[in-house]
């Protein structure tokens, strides 16, 4: 359904009641509530994302039929608005490397999550990232971008400060790295996307998102566990 980070095959998602925190346009969100979540809670701080992410799972109720109860909330990934331990499972994709305070959120994320609950977040891989600061300021100094590349040692060792418990790790959109290269070797910003190498990429990334072909679909599962662009952690709570 839509391009998703996290692997939800791996996940307990049944009947689950799950918070996306920094939802962003809502991809997990949709795809949590279409797979079997009992209800789906996404925040974000970004009022024209939320009004996207809307507008999305309306398209996708008329076009799908009903998704599972799916709210969108503005709001602080460091101050969560929920009691404690008010869900099943808690979904961070993509938003630590953002935060300056990251630990703060962990701490948050930790606090709302059951007893015997999931937690599932994904950062940029460290090497890859690295490759892209080096090539382009742009990239990492616009306004909301990246503020910090993540060694896994840290990432994990400061979760398990949290009250987490690491269970599995998986790389994940291997064949968008060359992409983000590309646009960053081209100034890394967003008048990269218009040079003729990063369209012609960017329009390999949608034939496969669309097609799922099966060339594709094996090379970026072969590669995923060195190149992924993303490295996905699963965590669980530990116990008091």
């Amino acid at each position: 359904m839509s391009m998703d980070t996290i692997d939800f095959s791996r996940i307990p998602l049944a009947g689950a009641r799950v918070l996306d925190v920094g939802c962003g346009e809502g991809r997990h969100s949709l795809s949590a509530a279409f797979l079997g979540a009992g209800a789906v809670v996404g925040l974000d701080l970004s009022a024209r994302d939320l009004a996207t992410a809307r507008q999305r799972a309306q398209e996708f109720s008329e076009g799908q039929g009903p998704l599972a109860p799916l709210t969108f909330l503005k709001g602080s990934a460091l101050d969560l608005p929920f009691e404690d331990h008010s869900f099943d499972g808690v979904i961070c994709s993509e938003v630590l490397e953002h935060i300056f305070p990251y630990q703060a959120v962990l701490k948050e994320i930790v606090r709302v999550v059951k007893p015997g609950g999931w937690v599932a977040l994904s950062v940029p891989r460290a090497w890859p990232e690295k490759i892209c600061w080096a090539l382009s300021d742009a990239y990492h100094e616009a306004e909301g971008g990246h503020i910090r590349i993540f060694e896994e040692p840290t990432l994990v060792r400061t979760a398990e400060q949290a009250g987490l418990r690491l269970t599995t790790r998986y790389g994940a959109h291997a064949l968008h790295v060359p992409y983000w290269w590309l646009r960053c070797l081209f100034g890394g910003d967003e008048a990269a996307s218009d040079a003729w190498p990063v369209r012609l990429w960017h329009k390999l990334l949608l034939w496969d998102l669309l097609k799922a072909p099966p060339l594709t679909r094996t090379l970026e599962r072969i590669l995923n566990p060195v190149l992924g662009k993303s490295v996905v952690y699963h965590f669980v709570p530990e116990a008091p």
